[in-house]
């Protein structure tokens, strides 16, 4: 049936995911979703990163359900739950410790811009500054106070005003491989005369997401923290999309070595696409004044629940590390020999771990590669400032069978649509990305 007439007539103009897949969804399970007339996809979109372990992971249904049938606390504000603390308990054993990290935990609304929020104000409060240097490309979220750290000007313009308290610094490879742009952030905050206030803090994703899968190697990463350090300016990483394990490690940051002073996390934090997101900060900035940020949704009981499953199933050694990183070299591999078929040469691959990414320099070539793939059965979104790059976020749980049936899907979708796409469509996407970079 796929009948979306009452969606189209009655949801608001805002929509986007439907308008891409225009089916109706009715059931999920592992990396497959089923449409409403029996049609099987598989899910190269997980959730916009929401599910990296898989819809409906058996392991933790089975916890939900128990909880569910036991009536336990559903919701409870920010009252202390056994939930609750299961879970902060888990989390301190499976992630803190062995990684010897120690940070408070700050339960914010149960999205991933909610504790955006709550770290910028963090950080203002702290340092008594106001300025939050993000970066081009960068994505926060998309209400008021993350929005105006988000680059991408299609955002910034549906918030009906000018967003205020941040400035943007080029991003790693934003001037071009050769240019380390933490020598510029220096030089900006060195200079008493170069426009930049003093900041309260710095707020960066180690994998730009949105921003059309942009990585920023670990030697830069590295410099960022020691202008950080080197100005007293508190560093914030944004690991709601890229980290709980995308790029192998659970958080993303880990293999460069960086100690970040906050951390947020969101997405797949639940395990089983619930909605809760996390702040965490060194303790000494825990400085704030009791419900100083508050909200109804602090902490959902249900997601405390498989998130703690999620964290006793997956994390209690290696062994998922290791198979991530595996599948995410089965990805590169194959998103590189897609590269390689390309005559006309304007396909390359980047990314990290399970974070990978085909940019298609042109956003009609995108566009088509990954409608032709929802055809044949794959779901994939496109991102970047053109929507030029085809964003691989798999479920890391995806057998290897389903991974090499939907890469399948993806090469015969590129080739068909190389040979549809007339080569000045491309250069006209080129040149329009160029001059939106000079701008």
């Amino acid at each position: 049936m796929n009948d979306m007439s009452t969606i189209n007539r009655l949801e608001s103009k805002v929509r986007s995911y439907c308008r891409h897949f225009p089916v109706v969804f009715t059931r999920a399970s592992g990396s497959t979703l089923v449409d409403e007339e029996g049609n099987e996809y598989i899910d190269f979109l997980a959730g916009a990163g929401a599910l990296n372990y898989g819809h409906n992971d058996p392991v933790l249904k089975e916890k939900l359900i128990e909880y569910i049938e036991e009536d336990q606390i559903v919701h409870g504000l920010d009252l202390a739950t056994k939930a609750k603390r299961d879970f902060m308990e888990a989390f301190e054993s499976l992630i803190l410790s062995p990684r010897k990290m120690r940070y408070k935990m700050q339960f914010t609304g149960p999205t991933g811009t909610n504790a955006v929020e709550a770290a910028m104000k963090i950080a203002r409060n702290v340092t008594g500054r106001q300025t939050i240097v993000s970066f081009t490309n960068g994505f926060h979220g998309v209400t008021m106070g993350s929005v105006a750290a988000t680059g991408n000007s299609h955002f910034r313009e549906g918030c009906g005003m000018q967003p205020q308290g941040t400035a943007f610094m080029p991003y790693d490879g934003y001037m071009g491989d050769e240019i380390d742009t933490t020598e510029y952030l220096d030089k900006m905050l060195t200079d008493g005369s170069s426009g930049l206030d003093h900041p309260a803090a710095v707020i960066v994703e180690t994998i730009q997401g949105e921003g059309g899968i942009n990585v920023a190697s670990n030697e830069w990463l590295r410099s960022l923290e020691i202008v950080c350090r080197k100005h007293d300016i508190l560093l914030i990483v944004d690991d709601i999309q890229v980290g709980c394990g995308r790029t192998g490690t659970f958080f993303s940051f880990e293999e460069a070595g960086i100690s970040p002073d906050v951390i947020t996390l969101s997405k797949s934090l639940s395990g089983y696409g619930l909605p809760l997101s996390l702040v965490l900060m060194k303790p000494e900035l825990d400085q704030w004044k009791p419900g100083e940020h508050n909200g109804t949704f602090r902490g959902n009981n249900l997601a405390f629940v498989t998130a703690r499953a999620a964290l006793e199933e997956y994390w209690g050694d290696n062994t998922f590390e290791r198979d991530v990183k595996r599948k995410g070299e089965i990805v590169r591999e194959r998103l590189e020999r897609l590269v390689d078929l390309d005559e006309r040469g304007v396909l390359s691959a980047r990314g990290r771990g399970m974070m990978q990414a085909l940019d298609c320099t042109s956003g009609d070539l995108a566009a088509r590669i990954s409608a032709l793939a929802f055809e044949k059965g794959l779901v994939m979104e496109t991102s970047g400032s053109l929507d030029q790059v085809l964003k691989c976020l798999i479920p890391l749980t995806i057998t290897d069978d389903e991974l090499k049936r939907g890469l399948s899907i993806l090469e015969e979708s590129v080739i068909k649509a190389l040979s549809e796409i007339p080569e000045e469509t491309m250069e006209k996407d080129v040149e329009k990305l160029w001059m939106e970079v000079l701008a």
